[in-house]
């Protein structure tokens, strides 16, 4: 199984950038977007279904905000949206979908960069997921969690370390809070094919140089559980993919 995650901040803005001609060419067998800021009605699904995807959403109450959507070839013998938590589902955050006995997580974290309020919820957040993902992996042991997670857990995953200890996203708590994560049992699947610095998957827009010059960060991951580890085949990030400010992170395991 092929799987690709992408933030694609806004899906209508990246299908005008071209991103169903990249689908078209095949990237992978499930496509997990996030930050789709849209509902299927706002797009022509059709031309997704020539494609030979189905296509599952779970889109936030505010219009042109949040979302998560997965796009696959493989059709899924379950579907769930939400976690149970009202504010996260009212933002449309995560949707899983179950193929066989492995259930894929389409997450999209909060942001705590617009304040000192969304920082507070982005830290309830964080600690809602983990519960859920522990009680999950109780009946779930094989786990993907694909999504833009809005924190860059080492000092490799940034581009300024030092110049960004204060900032939403590298924040002590934050950092911590993965490594915490990690060691209740999953696996940063990158990192177990790539040990190499200066690989990130998003960029700020703000200049147009930082992408040029690869000031980025790594905030984009698919993790899995440890039962999943051994199936890993490769694991890799696509900076050349430009639908967005982020760009598509991939895994492909052996099922």
């Amino acid at each position: 199984m092929r799987i690709i995650s992408y933030n694609v901040n806004g899906i209508r803005a990246a299908i005008k950038k071209g991103l169903l001609d990249w689908l078209a060419s095949n990237p992978a067998d499930v496509i997990c977007l996030q930050e789709t800021k849209a509902t299927d009605a706002d797009i022509d699904v059709k031309l997704l279904e020539k494609l030979g995807y189905h296509h599952y959403w779970f889109s936030a109450q505010k219009k042109g905000y949040s979302g998560v959507a997965v796009f696959s070839k493989i059709k899924p013998d379950g579907i769930k949206t939400g976690i149970g938590h009202e504010l996260s589902d009212f933002e449309g955050r995560v949707i899983e979908l179950q193929f066989g006995d492995i259930k894929l997580i389409n997450a999209y974290f909060p942001s705590g960069t617009s304040g000192n309020e969304r920082q507070t919820y982005k830290y309830q957040w964080l600690n809602e997921m983990l519960d859920y993902l522990h009680t999950l992996k109780k009946k779930n042991p094989k786990l993907i969690l694909c999504g833009d997670y809005n924190i860059a857990h080492e000092e490799i995953d940034i581009h300024d370390p030092k110049g960004n200890k204060k900032s939403s996203g590298f924040l002590p708590e934050e950092r911590a809070w993965m490594t915490k994560f990690f060691q209740s049992g999953w696996v940063d699947t990158f990192r177990e094919f790539h040990k190499e610095p200066h690989r990130y998957s998003w960029w700020s827009q703000r200049f147009p140089s930082v992408r040029l010059n690869n000031k980025g960060w790594r905030i984009d991951y698919i993790s899995v559980t440890e039962p999943l580890r051994n199936q890993l085949v490769d694991a890799e990030i696509y900076p050349d993919v430009k639908h967005s400010d982020h760009c598509p992170v991939y895994v492909e395991i052996k099922i």
